[in-house]
Protein backbone atom coordinates (compact mmCIF):
# COMPACT_ATOMS: atom_id res chain seq x y z
CA UNK A 1 0.00 0.00 0.00
CA UNK A 2 2.73 2.17 0.99
CA UNK A 3 4.62 1.64 -2.47
CA UNK A 4 3.41 0.86 -5.72
CA UNK A 5 3.58 -2.53 -7.78
CA UNK A 6 6.08 -1.44 -10.30
CA UNK A 7 8.40 -0.64 -7.14
CA UNK A 8 9.86 -4.47 -6.95
CA UNK A 9 13.51 -3.75 -7.66
CA UNK A 10 15.86 -4.64 -4.81
CA UNK A 11 18.73 -1.83 -4.59
CA UNK A 12 22.09 -2.15 -4.20
CA UNK A 13 23.96 0.83 -3.77
CA UNK A 14 26.92 0.19 -2.94
CA UNK A 15 29.93 1.24 -5.04
CA UNK A 16 32.06 -1.65 -6.84
CA UNK A 17 35.60 -2.21 -5.08
CA UNK A 18 37.06 -2.20 -8.54
CA UNK A 19 37.41 1.63 -10.32
CA UNK A 20 39.71 0.50 -13.40
CA UNK A 21 37.11 -0.05 -15.67
CA UNK A 22 35.17 2.11 -17.99
CA UNK A 23 32.12 0.66 -16.61
CA UNK A 24 32.86 2.29 -12.93
CA UNK A 25 31.54 5.74 -13.01
CA UNK A 26 28.23 4.41 -14.84
CA UNK A 27 27.87 2.22 -12.20
CA UNK A 28 28.07 5.27 -9.89
CA UNK A 29 25.97 7.75 -12.02
CA UNK A 30 23.19 4.43 -11.78
CA UNK A 31 23.17 4.47 -8.15
CA UNK A 32 23.15 8.15 -7.63
CA UNK A 33 19.84 7.82 -9.77
CA UNK A 34 18.66 5.20 -7.70
CA UNK A 35 19.22 6.60 -4.51
CA UNK A 36 17.46 9.67 -6.06
CA UNK A 37 15.01 8.21 -7.05
CA UNK A 38 14.60 5.90 -3.49
CA UNK A 39 13.94 9.16 -1.52
CA UNK A 40 11.84 10.76 -3.67
CA UNK A 41 9.13 8.14 -3.77
CA UNK A 42 9.45 8.24 -0.28
CA UNK A 43 8.85 12.00 0.26
CA UNK A 44 6.02 11.51 -2.33
CA UNK A 45 4.38 8.59 -0.35
CA UNK A 46 4.57 10.01 3.03
CA UNK A 47 2.66 13.07 1.67
CA UNK A 48 0.21 10.95 0.08
CA UNK A 49 0.05 8.91 4.07
CA UNK A 50 -0.47 11.75 5.67
CA UNK A 51 -3.96 12.28 4.23
CA UNK A 52 -5.22 8.48 5.07
CA UNK A 53 -8.47 8.52 6.81
CA UNK A 54 -7.47 7.82 9.89
CA UNK A 55 -4.66 10.34 10.19
CA UNK A 56 -7.16 13.19 9.13
CA UNK A 57 -10.00 11.60 11.92
CA UNK A 58 -7.71 11.82 14.56
CA UNK A 59 -6.08 15.39 13.96
CA UNK A 60 -9.58 17.00 13.32
CA UNK A 61 -10.43 16.90 16.76
CA UNK A 62 -7.57 18.32 18.27
CA UNK A 63 -7.81 21.33 15.36
CA UNK A 64 -11.58 21.70 15.81
CA UNK A 65 -10.47 23.66 19.30
CA UNK A 66 -8.70 26.47 16.87
CA UNK A 67 -9.92 29.21 15.50
CA UNK A 68 -6.67 30.48 13.79
CA UNK A 69 -5.91 27.91 10.72
CA UNK A 70 -1.83 29.06 11.43
CA UNK A 71 -2.17 27.12 14.31
CA UNK A 72 -4.22 24.15 13.50
CA UNK A 73 -1.17 23.95 10.65
CA UNK A 74 1.30 23.81 13.52
CA UNK A 75 -0.58 21.19 15.10
CA UNK A 76 -0.35 18.99 12.15
CA UNK A 77 3.28 19.72 11.79
CA UNK A 78 3.82 18.70 15.25
CA UNK A 79 1.66 15.33 14.68
CA UNK A 80 3.92 14.66 11.94
CA UNK A 81 7.13 14.97 14.22
CA UNK A 82 5.89 12.94 16.31
CA UNK A 83 4.64 10.69 13.73
CA UNK A 84 8.31 10.79 11.60
CA UNK A 85 10.53 10.57 15.26
CA UNK A 86 8.35 6.75 16.28
CA UNK A 87 8.64 5.13 12.12
CA UNK A 88 12.65 6.19 12.65
CA UNK A 89 12.86 4.67 16.07
CA UNK A 90 11.41 1.45 15.26
CA UNK A 91 13.10 1.88 11.61
CA UNK A 92 16.57 2.02 13.18
CA UNK A 93 15.79 -1.20 15.70
CA UNK A 94 14.50 -3.39 12.22
CA UNK A 95 17.26 -2.64 10.18
CA UNK A 96 19.96 -3.48 12.72
CA UNK A 97 18.67 -6.58 13.63
CA UNK A 98 16.92 -7.23 10.46
CA UNK A 99 13.63 -8.31 11.57
CA UNK A 100 10.09 -7.72 10.47
CA UNK A 101 7.59 -6.95 13.02
CA UNK A 102 4.84 -9.61 13.55
CA UNK A 103 1.50 -8.90 12.36
CA UNK A 104 0.13 -9.48 15.33
CA UNK A 105 2.04 -6.63 16.65
CA UNK A 106 0.87 -4.31 14.53
CA UNK A 107 -2.83 -5.31 14.29
CA UNK A 108 -2.48 -4.61 18.00
CA UNK A 109 -1.24 -1.10 17.38
CA UNK A 110 -3.48 -0.46 15.28
CA UNK A 111 -6.49 -1.67 17.63
CA UNK A 112 -4.56 0.87 19.77
CA UNK A 113 -5.00 4.06 17.21
CA UNK A 114 -8.78 2.85 16.74
CA UNK A 115 -9.08 3.43 20.60
CA UNK A 116 -7.27 6.76 20.81
CA UNK A 117 -9.81 8.01 18.24
CA UNK A 118 -12.79 7.28 19.98
CA UNK A 119 -11.03 8.75 23.23
CA UNK A 120 -10.06 12.11 21.23
CA UNK A 121 -13.39 12.17 19.89
CA UNK A 122 -14.94 11.62 23.61
CA UNK A 123 -13.05 14.59 25.14
CA UNK A 124 -13.65 16.86 22.32
CA UNK A 125 -17.65 16.49 21.93
CA UNK A 126 -16.90 16.72 25.99
CA UNK A 127 -15.34 20.15 25.75
CA UNK A 128 -18.03 20.85 22.70
CA UNK A 129 -20.66 20.44 25.26
CA UNK A 130 -18.89 21.54 28.50
CA UNK A 131 -16.65 24.43 27.96
CA UNK A 132 -17.89 26.36 24.27
CA UNK A 133 -20.97 27.24 26.38
CA UNK A 134 -21.42 28.12 30.38
CA UNK A 135 -24.20 27.81 31.88
CA UNK A 136 -25.57 30.81 34.34
CA UNK A 137 -28.40 31.16 36.34
CA UNK A 138 -29.10 34.91 37.95
CA UNK A 139 -31.95 36.11 40.37
CA UNK A 140 -33.76 39.20 39.65
CA UNK A 141 -36.31 41.20 41.40
CA UNK A 142 -38.60 43.74 39.63
CA UNK A 143 -41.40 45.39 41.63
CA UNK A 144 -40.49 43.06 45.03
CA UNK A 145 -41.18 39.85 42.80
CA UNK A 146 -38.11 37.61 42.67
CA UNK A 147 -37.50 35.43 39.89
CA UNK A 148 -34.87 33.27 38.25
CA UNK A 149 -33.90 32.88 35.06
CA UNK A 150 -31.14 30.76 33.01
CA UNK A 151 -29.11 31.73 30.25
CA UNK A 152 -25.58 30.90 28.37
CA UNK A 153 -22.18 33.26 27.89
CA UNK A 154 -20.19 31.82 25.17
CA UNK A 155 -16.07 32.04 25.60
CA UNK A 156 -16.24 35.14 23.51
CA UNK A 157 -19.02 36.88 25.96
CA UNK A 158 -18.07 35.67 29.49
CA UNK A 159 -18.67 38.28 31.95
CA UNK A 160 -15.80 40.57 32.87
CA UNK A 161 -15.33 39.39 36.54
CA UNK A 162 -15.29 35.80 35.66
CA UNK A 163 -12.21 35.84 33.56
CA UNK A 164 -8.95 34.26 35.17
CA UNK A 165 -5.34 33.85 33.83
CA UNK A 166 -4.88 30.81 32.48
CA UNK A 167 -1.05 31.24 31.69
CA UNK A 168 -0.13 27.85 33.34
CA UNK A 169 1.51 25.46 31.14
CA UNK A 170 -1.53 24.83 28.78
CA UNK A 171 0.31 26.11 25.78
CA UNK A 172 2.71 22.77 26.30
CA UNK A 173 -0.31 20.39 27.46
CA UNK A 174 -1.77 21.45 23.72
CA UNK A 175 1.67 21.12 22.12
CA UNK A 176 2.27 17.60 23.41
CA UNK A 177 -1.25 15.99 22.20
CA UNK A 178 -0.60 16.15 18.73
CA UNK A 179 3.10 14.64 18.89
CA UNK A 180 1.90 11.76 21.11
CA UNK A 181 -0.91 11.29 18.61
CA UNK A 182 1.68 11.17 16.04
CA UNK A 183 3.86 8.97 17.60
CA UNK A 184 1.06 6.02 17.94
CA UNK A 185 0.12 6.77 14.37
CA UNK A 186 3.62 6.18 13.49
CA UNK A 187 3.78 3.12 15.76
CA UNK A 188 1.62 1.31 14.19
CA UNK A 189 2.45 2.48 10.40
CA UNK A 190 5.80 1.09 10.91
CA UNK A 191 5.04 -2.36 10.56
CA UNK A 192 4.27 -1.56 6.71
CA UNK A 193 6.55 0.91 6.17
CA UNK A 194 10.02 -1.32 7.70
CA UNK A 195 8.50 -4.61 5.97
CA UNK A 196 8.84 -2.86 2.91
CA UNK A 197 12.39 -1.19 3.86
CA UNK A 198 13.41 -5.08 4.81
CA UNK A 199 12.12 -6.36 1.61
CA UNK A 200 13.20 -3.70 -1.18
CA UNK A 201 16.24 -2.03 -0.01
CA UNK A 202 19.26 -3.68 0.87
CA UNK A 203 21.96 -0.95 2.61
CA UNK A 204 20.14 0.19 6.07
CA UNK A 205 21.48 3.79 5.95
CA UNK A 206 19.61 4.12 2.23
CA UNK A 207 16.43 2.55 4.25
CA UNK A 208 16.85 5.28 7.20
CA UNK A 209 17.46 7.98 4.45
CA UNK A 210 13.62 6.56 2.77
CA UNK A 211 11.92 6.85 5.94
CA UNK A 212 13.36 10.12 6.99
CA UNK A 213 12.28 11.13 3.53
CA UNK A 214 8.79 9.43 4.31
CA UNK A 215 8.47 11.01 7.24
CA UNK A 216 9.41 14.56 6.09
CA UNK A 217 6.67 14.24 3.62
CA UNK A 218 4.21 13.53 6.37
CA UNK A 219 5.13 16.46 8.10
CA UNK A 220 4.19 18.21 4.93
CA UNK A 221 1.37 16.42 4.00
CA UNK A 222 -0.20 16.45 7.01
CA UNK A 223 0.66 20.57 7.90
CA UNK A 224 -1.32 21.37 4.34
CA UNK A 225 -4.40 18.69 5.58
CA UNK A 226 -4.49 20.34 9.21
CA UNK A 227 -4.40 24.09 7.94
CA UNK A 228 -7.58 22.94 5.78
CA UNK A 229 -9.26 21.07 8.02
CA UNK A 230 -8.74 24.19 10.64
CA UNK A 231 -9.94 26.61 7.87
CA UNK A 232 -14.20 26.37 8.29
CA UNK A 233 -13.05 26.19 12.49
CA UNK A 234 -11.57 29.68 12.14
CA UNK A 235 -13.46 31.21 9.58
CA UNK A 236 -16.75 29.68 11.41
CA UNK A 237 -15.06 31.32 15.24
CA UNK A 238 -15.44 34.73 14.61
CA UNK A 239 -18.92 35.68 13.50
CA UNK A 240 -21.14 32.27 13.88
CA UNK A 241 -19.82 30.86 16.95
CA UNK A 242 -23.02 28.60 17.36
CA UNK A 243 -22.16 27.26 13.97
CA UNK A 244 -18.57 26.48 15.18
CA UNK A 245 -19.36 24.80 18.02
CA UNK A 246 -21.93 22.47 15.82
CA UNK A 247 -18.77 21.95 13.60
CA UNK A 248 -16.82 20.96 17.14
CA UNK A 249 -19.74 18.49 18.15
CA UNK A 250 -20.08 16.92 14.39
CA UNK A 251 -16.58 16.55 14.61
CA UNK A 252 -16.17 15.05 17.86
CA UNK A 253 -19.15 12.82 17.15
CA UNK A 254 -17.67 11.70 13.50
CA UNK A 255 -14.29 10.61 15.43
CA UNK A 256 -16.45 8.18 17.80
CA UNK A 257 -18.11 6.73 15.30
CA UNK A 258 -15.04 6.03 12.75
CA UNK A 259 -13.14 5.03 15.82
CA UNK A 260 -15.60 2.52 16.79
CA UNK A 261 -15.84 1.30 13.46
CA UNK A 262 -11.88 1.32 12.95
CA UNK A 263 -12.04 -0.61 16.03
CA UNK A 264 -14.20 -3.16 14.69
CA UNK A 265 -12.56 -3.66 11.60
CA UNK A 266 -9.33 -3.83 12.74
CA UNK A 267 -10.29 -6.51 15.66
CA UNK A 268 -12.39 -8.68 13.10
CA UNK A 269 -9.27 -8.88 10.76
CA UNK A 270 -7.13 -9.86 13.50
CA UNK A 271 -9.47 -12.94 14.39
CA UNK A 272 -9.29 -14.24 11.00
CA UNK A 273 -5.49 -14.51 10.99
Amino acid sequence: MLLSATFNTRFELGLPSQRTTMTGPMLENSSTFSLMAILGLGLVFGLKHATEVDHVVAISTIVSRYKSVFRSAFVGALWGMGHTLSLLAIAVVVLWFRVAIPARVSDLLEFGVALMIVGLGTGALWQSLRKNAQVHVHQHSHDGVSHTHVHFHESETRHAGSSRSHHSHRVSRVGWKPVLVGMMHGLAGSGALTLLVLTQISSAWVGLLYVLMFGLGSIAGMLFMSGLIGLPFALSSRNLTHLHQRLQTVAAILSICFGIWYAYRVGSGALML
